[in-house]
């Protein structure tokens, strides 16, 4: 008989059916006339209630079935006589598959903390939290699939090796096969990167954007989803070494369609995380109301996580101008009593987290989206506004958590896309390619990006990046 799952089983199996489920032991109970089981298989965050008689199984089996351990489990459903459950599996045949020392399995059933569980990621997933976090992980990498595909865009796999620095930042890993016991050098003492396996220095990608628009400007609606990694020396919950990037390109697109097409997709994938997540998503919702019982008033979030979940959904995103924000939070109460740990006093800044967050959840009480930023904090490849001073850039503000979305119309006129590169010391050399889009059929075009753990985070409510991918990779860290 093949094996049932249990979001299978919970969601429609009648009494009287008879099957086959596997999984691992969440806990278990014993009275004289019957012995507990929760069994857990990933399919679901519930458990099967597994109720097995004593008197027809031998003590050494039942004394192998500890909180950890692997079972097989055949038997006939019956309507539950307990509280929590409509049904349950009264057991025939129990098959321990694999044991796990009861003295030993890490995760007891009891509370964890996560920085604890940050150190046995092989077996995190198996606790409620982490199950449910790589169940929305999933629902949401399918739901970002699904709406590009239903829009026409082409999945683009960009390069993982490039000898590009997108943002010019220079925080990239290199990537070499050189013997670092002997480094070869050429005339001057450098590095002979000619002798390496590329010929030249080469790098893991921080974005997938530049070859994104390549492509844009040949099938006009692409978008990537892919790995990308930062040699950003913060050990912050904000970030990470290696992350994953969804950056959408749109050929005819400008700042607007862009902001159009991103205040979509924000409405579309949360929306079918409300819809597809339901169990996950109240199980975290409870476990962050909890969590802010701990918390001092200050640091309290006003909206749970299904409230700030819907607040996306049913609200159109607020469409200002960062000179704007800029004066809003220049009056605003928290800077003029100097609240703000970064004070607003001149045009130019670079907006914070706590500033972001202000002008949602405070004074426009719903998603906004900034535009035109001074160009002096922006990247080369953003649209010079006529002003001479902004760029044709935009982020989207979200509740809790800031910034999610950053993107903007991009520089398509050569002359001043080269004047750029200039005044920011990118050779030009190294983007040939690059220029030569715009030598040869250039259009006005657009794209952003979104951090997909950033976005798992909004949808799920962990405070910590590190907890909503499978395996962190921090300054310092990459175990497993």
């Amino acid at each position: 008989m093949k094996r049932t799952k249990i979001k299978k089983i919970l969601t429609g199996l009648p009494a009287g059916e008879e099957i086959v489920v596997k999984g691992w032991v969440r806990t278990k109970r014993e009275s004289k006339n019957a012995v507990f089981i929760a069994l857990n298989d990933g399919s679901t965050i519930h458990n099967l209630q597994i109720v097995a008689d004593p008197a027809q199984f031998t003590e050494e089996v039942l004394k192998k079935v500890t909180t950890g351990a692997s079972l097989s489990v055949s038997g006939v459903l019956v309507e539950s006589q307990g509280k929590g459950q409509s049904i349950e599996l009264q057991a025939a045949v129990i098959q321990v598959t694999g044991e796990a020392d009861p003295e030993a399995y890490p995760l007891q059933p009891k509370r964890h903390s996560l920085e604890f569980l940050r150190e046995i990621a092989h077996l995190r997933p198996r606790t409620n939290t982490f199950s449910a976090i790589l169940r929305v992980r999933h629902a949401m990498a399918y739901a970002v699939h699904t709406f590009f595909h239903e829009k026409g865009f082409l999945y683009l796999n960009t390069p993982i090796l490039t000898a590009s620095d997108a943002e010019g930042a220079g925080e990239t890993f290199k990537v070499t096969t050189l013997d670092l016991e002997k480094v070869p050098r050429n005339e001057h003492g450098e590095i002979d990167f000619e002798q390496d396996f590329f010929g030249r220095e080469t790098n893991l990608t921080v974005s997938g954007q530049l070859e994104g628009e390549l492509a844009a400007l040949a099938v006009s609606e692409i978008y990537t989803f892919g790995p990308t990694f930062r040699a950003e020396n913060s050990n912050t919950t904000r970030h990470l070494a290696e992350f994953w990037m969804i950056e959408p390109e749109m050929a005819f697109y400008d700042i607007t369609d862009n902001m159009d097409l991103a205040e979509e997709m924000l409405k579309y994938v949360v929306k079918y995380a409300l819809e597809h997540c339901k169990d996950d998503l109240e199980f975290l919702n409870e476990r962050e109301l909890q969590e802010e019982k701990n918390k001092a008033q200050a640091e309290r979030n006003e909206l749970s996580l299904l409230e700030r979940l819907a607040f996306v959904v049913e609200n159109d995103f607020e469409r200002i101008s960062y000179t704007e924000a800029i004066d809003i939070l220049r009056q605003s109460t928290p800077n003029k009593k100097k609240k703000f740990q970064y004070l607003i006093d001149a045009w130019g800044a670079d907006l914070q987290s706590e500033h972001e967050r202000f002008l949602v959840e405070k004074h426009f009480k719903k998603p906004v989206i900034l535009y035109n930023y001074p160009r002096d904090i922006k990247a080369f490849y953003m649209r010079q506004n006529e002003d001479g001073k902004t760029v044709a850039a935009m982020d989207v503000l979200f509740p809790g958590i800031g910034e999610i979305v950053g993107g903007s119309q991009r520089e398509e006129r050569l002359d001043k896309l080269v004047q750029r590169m200039d005044e920011m010391k990118i050779p030009r050399e190294d983007l040939w390619w690059y220029l030569e889009t715009r030598k040869y059929g250039t259009v006005e075009h657009s794209g952003f990006g979104l951090g997909f753990e950033r976005m798992i985070q909004f949808v799920t409510g962990m405070g910590n990046i590190r907890d909503v991918i499978p395996f962190p990779r921090t300054p310092g860290n990459c175990e497993f």
